[in-house]
């Protein structure tokens, strides 16, 4: 690796390459602060050929807040909670059909817990021979190619958010959301927010837990909620990370939406390390 860390383009509108870093070490604070600047305007950020373990993962995350356990039971890592499995693969060596579904509509994780991450980092670990890539859509430029009078209604609109009951998550899931070990209440957000550190504006509705606006009954929600995604996963908008064994990927939780693309062989694996970050 060079030394002095740089940044090279992977995709026209998102995606990033962090060139010059290694995260298996400890980042000294002139680094760390880079990546902070970096990922602020980059919000998608990938850094290659790493290695890491779960604690390796988790201590990166604490760079920027405090990594809290996923909400599904199932996929916490057994020695690190704080750290889970994204995975097709169950124990015993079978395909994990929900793990080959899961996620794979588009969404902003975790809007329907009661603050909102900062982010979330993956780090690829198996892959696919071909495919089972990930999806990322750039909220900022889709809320600033949207007709002003959307803008305009949007800017007065409070969103709902609940555990995968939106147009997507009804779709996807069904009743079969997996388990968690806590019920979680319905929250509500602005429809459109501003990035904390650029100050951007940001469309911030996605169609997985996104299921309603105050004041506007299901029959009118619904096909907005569909209408804003159609918008805003137009391929003008969206980068696709083709992963390959290494790949550590940070999103902005803030400024983007994501999926797994659901394009690969299920009997291929597909596991990856993950860790969702809040605010300390």
């Amino acid at each position: 690796m060079t030394t002095t860390p740089h940044l090279r383009p992977l995709g026209e509108t998102l995606g990033t390459e962090a060139l010059g870093i290694d995260l298996s070490k400890p980042l000294d604070e002139a680094t760390s602060a880079w990546v902070v600047r970096a990922f602020a305007e980059n919000p998608v950020l990938v850094f290659r050929d790493q290695d890491l373990g779960a604690p390796e993962l988790a201590a990166f995350g604490r760079r920027f807040g405090t990594p809290r356990m996923h909400s599904l039971i199932k996929y916490r890592h057994a020695d690190h909670p704080e750290v889970s499995w994204l995975t097709n693969v169950e124990d015993d060596g079978k395909v994990d059909w929900y793990g080959v579904k899961r996620a794979t509509d588009w969404h902003t994780d975790s809007t329907y817990e009661d603050d909102l991450p900062l982010l979330a980092i993956l780090h690829a670990k198996e892959v696919p021979s071909e495919k089972g890539g990930t999806m990322f859509a750039d909220m900022r430029a889709a809320y600033d190619a949207l007709p002003e009078p959307r803008r305009q209604q949007l800017e007065g609109l409070t969103a709902l958010h609940g555990r995968s009951i939106g147009p997507a998550g009804e779709k996807l899931y069904g009743d079969d959301r997996g388990v968690t070990d806590k019920t979680y209440i319905d929250v509500h957000w602005p429809a459109v927010t501003r990035h904390p550190v650029t100050g951007r504006q940001i469309l911030f509705v996605n169609p997985m837990h996104t299921y309603g606006f105050v004041g506007m009954s299901r029959d009118e929600a619904w096909p907005l909620i569909q209408e804003l995604a159609e918008h805003a996963t137009q391929d003008r908008f969206v980068y696709y990370h083709r992963w390959r064994v290494g790949d550590v990927l940070m999103w902005d939780e803030r400024a983007t939406m994501h999926r797994g693309a659901g394009d690969y062989r299920p009997e291929e694996r597909r596991i990856m390390l993950r860790t969702i970050v809040y605010p300390n």
